[in-house]
């Protein structure tokens, strides 16, 4: 909440149902706070308290609502004249957003509320694929001639600049194809008489329709931008992506991908919104591929059960062993898909990755091996032997783990999956087999088992 404003004193306000000192107090707070505020309050009262704010305002507070429960009990509680209110103060792309998690019923009734042409923007806007630049595009933008002057561009954003979007940064089109891009600030410091064609940049960067969200998201912090305007294969102008729109896209695709490397299915619903049931769905697919594929340590346990019967202080070491491997390994992994995804590496570059990964791989697996060397002799009491086994197993080990971390998501990205895919988890059991291998590999060959 507001620094100036107590949850508690507003909850005390809604039960003694003094809405005048509400109504007085509401209007003076952020519409982010007024929204955190709503969520606590039961449907009956968000729409009491909802038709206190003033109309601007509502629709700002509407589109920050937490959850999209809360907006549909909203819609459902508010008549259709409120809600023609609300949708005409909301910004295109916001209703497409709000639209997109409603059901069917209550789109109709969304659609029903707005104008033909809104409409028919509105139905565009959703038959664009659901990861495309143009599913998450605005079309509410300023665009300018090039003949015209600074005078008249000034005239023409006062006129429509009311309903658009941004009108900082303006777009210059001639038969709605884009040219380029002209600031407020560069026509502020320009002469009246000044044509838009002299003092735009046409050195513009846009992104086409279809192009992927994720990656348009990336270029608004590789290139420090505010907007970047949407054009259609012939270089027609449709739309723009705006900051907030970006920042939305990269929130959502970092929890994908964060779920995903904990082998969770994702969702797009809040923690307290999503059902025990629902939470099991998600989670319970990954566990038994992975609990399965874990079946292979148990194997290569039983077919080293006689080495390790002739000896037992083998069996010590194998938790450390397999942790550490697991461990390396995610450690490559996590570093490379973040960096595939911030477009830093390619496929391409998998051989330099490997190259960097082996030196990194070879300096902990040194470090680690001289440490555990020294620990199984001083601290474990066990035989030179047996330190030298267990030392050489973690070299080779961490060595594999980084190579196995770092290859394996560029090899899924190449092959069409997802590279958070094949984060910690499934890593963590290809390595835990691979380590158990070199583990007994080595011990035979040095203790003669």
């Amino acid at each position: 909440m507001h620094e100036n404003y107590d949850l508690d004193q507003l909850l005390e306000l809604v039960a003694r149902k003094q809405f005048r000192r509400l109504k007085d107090l509401l209007s003076e707070m952020n519409e982010v706070d007024v929204a955190e505020f709503l969520d606590e309050l039961e449907p009956e009262q968000q729409a009491v308290v909802f038709r206190l704010l003033p109309k601007d305002m509502a629709a700002e507070v509407f589109t920050y609502l937490e959850y999209s429960e809360d907006q549909e009990k909203l819609i459902g509680a508010l008549s259709d004249k409120e809600l023609r209110e609300v949708l005409d103060e909301l910004y295109l792309d916001d209703t497409v957003d709000i639209i997109e998690d409603m059901p069917a019923n209550v789109v109709s009734r969304i659609l029903r509320n707005t104008d033909a042409s809104t409409r028919n923007q509105i139905n565009q806007l959703l038959n664009y694929p659901k990861d495309s630049a143009g599913s998450i595009m605005t079309t509410e933008f300023v665009y300018l001639h090039p003949d015209a002057t600074v005078e008249e561009s000034f005239a023409r954003i006062r006129k429509v600049g009311l309903d658009k979007e941004t009108v900082y940064t303006c777009y210059v089109t001639k038969n709605r194809v884009l040219l380029g891009v002209v600031t407020v600030k560069t026509m502020l410091l320009s002469p009246y008489e000044t044509r838009i064609g002299d003092i735009m940049e046409s050195n513009v960067l846009s992104v086409k329709t279809h192009e992927d969200k994720e990656d348009v998201a990336q270029m608004f912090s590789k290139y420090d931008l505010s907007a970047i305007p949407v054009v259609d294969n012939d270089d027609r102008l449709v739309g723009i992506v705006t900051f907030d729109d970006a920042m939305d896209v990269i929130e959502e695709e970092a929890t994908e991908d964060i779920e995903k490397m904990a082998a969770i299915l994702p969702t797009d619903k809040p923690y307290f919104q999503t059902g025990v049931v629902e939470t099991w769905k998600h989670r319970i697919p990954w566990l038994l591929l992975l609990m399965i594929s874990a079946t292979f340590t148990g194997t290569i346990l039983g077919f080293f059960e006689e080495a390790l019967a002739a000896n037992a202080a083998l069996t010590l070491f194998i938790p450390m062993l397999m942790d550490t491997g697991g461990n390396s390994g995610g450690q490559a992994s996590v570093t490379v898909i973040r960096a595939m995804s911030l477009g830093d590496i390619e496929f391409s570059d998998l051989f330099r990755v490997i190259w960097k990964e082996l030196r990194v791989a070879l300096l902990c697996a040194m470090t680690l091996a001289v440490v555990v060397f020294i620990k199984v002799i001083v601290i474990d009491r066990k035989g030179l032997m047996v330190a030298l086994v267990v030392a050489m197993t973690i070299l080779v080990t961490i060595v594999i783990a980084k190579l196995v971390g770092c290859t394996l998501p560029m090899l899924a990205k190449k092959l069409g999956f997802d590279p958070a895919v094949m984060a910690s988890p499934f890593i963590t059991t290809v390595v835990d087999a691979l380590s158990l291998l070199v583990y007994f590999a080595i011990a035979t060959r040095i203790l003669g088992l």
